[in-house]
This record gives structure tokens, C-alpha cells and sequence, in this order.
């Protein structure tokens, strides 16, 4: 039986300092980004139903619509260019947007492609801030490149605990070492 004592290693097991057991630390660098998985997933699921479902996003006309935020900020965005591609077609690019924030939400939440959907998560946040939350000043008010960095450790890290990801790795590792026996 093992014991994690009070300095974080497990004691009894060969755990603690070069042992196999583990312990909590370990524990948690294991488990240490589903909290940012679980954030990100659910803003972006909430974000892009928000804008769903919103009565004025879509509503050219109305305080807060995709089509006066894109004429507002377009004077003062990094790439004004992303700007005018968007007012091309407005409602399909906030429905591309939208869409997309949902897509990356649920795989994020659901660890399936989640490197795919982390570098998706960290496209619409970097076309966010080079567009919308550029002129923020300082940056560090602006939320959209917060965003970018969030999004950065899940692309390289990709989702392997609690996940679909994890399961279909396993199941292909199985499959894998089941063919050699």
C-alpha cells in the first residue's frame, strides 16, 4: 500500500524522488490542462451560440452587429485587408466565425482532434486581435491575444488524458501490440 506524505511523494511504493509511483505532483502535470481544455471549450461553445443566436449580431443595422463592429475597427486594425474580405460577405463570414467557435468548443471539451481544433481556436483568436482588439491599448486590456497563448500549450500538447483522442491512441496501441503476440 502506498502513502503520499506531506512533501508530495509517494512513500511505500518505490514513489517519491526517481521511484514509478508517481504522486500528486505528478498527478497533476498529468492532468494539469484540462482546466484551460474545459475554459476555452466552453467560452467558445458559449461564444459562437452567442452569436447564433443573438438578435442583433446578424442585424446590420443594429448597435453591436457584426457589420458596425468590422466599419468600427476597420481604421484602426493590424490587416485592414481581413476587414474588407469580412464586409465582402458579412453574414457568411459571421457565420463561418460563429460555426467555427462552436467546432472548436465541442472538440476541445470532447478531446477529438484536439490539436486541430486547438489551432483553429488559435486562428479566430489571433484573426480576432489582429483585427478587432488591435488598437487596445495597452495590450494587455485586449482579450483576444490571451486567447492566442491559451490556445498554444493544447496545440502542442493535444489532449492525451480524458479524452476521445486518448481513447482511439489506446485503442490503436492495443491493436497495434495485439498483431505481434
Amino acid at each position: 500500500m502506498s502513502a503520499t506524505g506531506i512533501s508530495g511523494t509517494e512513500t511505500g511504493t518505490g514513489g517519491g524522488a526517481g521511484g514509478t509511483g508517481g504522486g500528486w505532483r505528478e498527478a497533476a502535470g498529468r492532468y494539469s490542462l484540462l482546466p484551460l481544455r474545459i475554459f476555452l471549450g466552453v467560452t467558445f461553445v458559449y461564444a459562437g451560440l452567442d452569436k447564433l443566436l443573438s438578435d442583433t449580431f446578424f442585424n446590420d443595422s443594429a448597435p453591436g452587429s457584426l457589420v458596425g463592429t468590422l466599419n468600427a475597427v476597420k481604421s484602426s486594425a493590424a490587416i485592414p485587408a481581413m476587414i474588407d474580405l469580412a464586409l465582402k460577405n458579412p453574414h457568411a463570414f459571421g457565420y463561418a466565425i460563429a460555426l467555427g467557435e462552436v467546432a472548436v468548443g465541442i472538440g476541445t471539451l470532447l478531446g477529438l482532434l484536439t490539436r486541430i481544433a486547438a489551432l483553429g481556436g488559435a486562428a479566430i483568436s489571433a484573426s480576432l486581435w489582429l483585427t478587432v482588439s488591435w488598437s487596445t491599448h495597452p495590450y494587455y486590456y485586449g482579450n483576444d491575444l490571451v486567447y492566442l497563448m491559451a490556445w498554444l500549450p493544447l496545440v502542442l500538447a493535444g489532449a492525451p488524458l480524458l479524452s476521445v483522442d486518448a481513447v482511439i491512441s489506446a485503442a490503436r496501441r492495443r491493436r497495434r501490440h495485439g498483431h505481434r503476440a
